[in-house]
This record gives C-alpha cells, structure tokens and sequence, in this order.
C-alpha cells in the first residue's frame, strides 16, 4: 500500500472516531461529583458537548465549571511533499444540580 493510501485510510478512520462527546466522572475542588466531558475533534462542536450534559443531567439543569478550548495547526516535509494537521480540542467541566 502506497504512503498517500496509508495516510488516506488512516484520517478516515481517525475521523469515524472523532465525532462524538465523551464524559467520566471527576472531583471538583469542593469534593462534589462532577463531569470532565470532551468533544474535541473537527468533526465535533460545542454542540456535541452541550448534548452530552444533556444526557448526563437530564431536566435538573447544571453548572459550568470550567470551559476550555485550543486550536492547534502543523505542517510538515516529507519525501512525498508537506502534510498539514490541525487538533481541536475542546472540554467541559460541569457539574449537574
């Protein structure tokens, strides 16, 4: 299989897995049970986070604790020419009522 094939098959699996938000319980600072709930990905959006405290909250409402977010970008060489790759990374922390 030839590089440009291996490359090709690799971002569309990687991109099949990126598209939903995940959550696993965590601690806040108080001690009280929260969510750390990630929904980082190009495929994902800010959305697929907010839905995932829906699940995890239901009708009861919830707190934001903290809200992050970073863009990454990088290119380069290779035999074949220059790849660019980008990383978005997104993550709450709640905390249902």
């Amino acid at each position: 299989m030839t590089t440009i094939k291996t490359l090709s098959l690799t971002t569309i699996i990687t991109l099949l897995l990126v598209g939903c938000a995940n959550s696993k319980p965590v601690f806040t600072s108080s001690g009280t049970k929260g969510h750390s709930i990630d929904c980082s990905g190009e495929l994902s959006t800010w959305g697929d986070c907010y839905e995932k405290v829906s699940e995890l909250c239901g009708t009861k409402g919830y707190r934001i604790l903290e809200k992050m977010e970073d863009k990454e970008s990088s290119i380069f060489a290779g035999k074949e020419g220059l790849f660019g790759s980008s990383t978005h990374t997104r993550n709450l922390i709640i905390q249902c009522k």
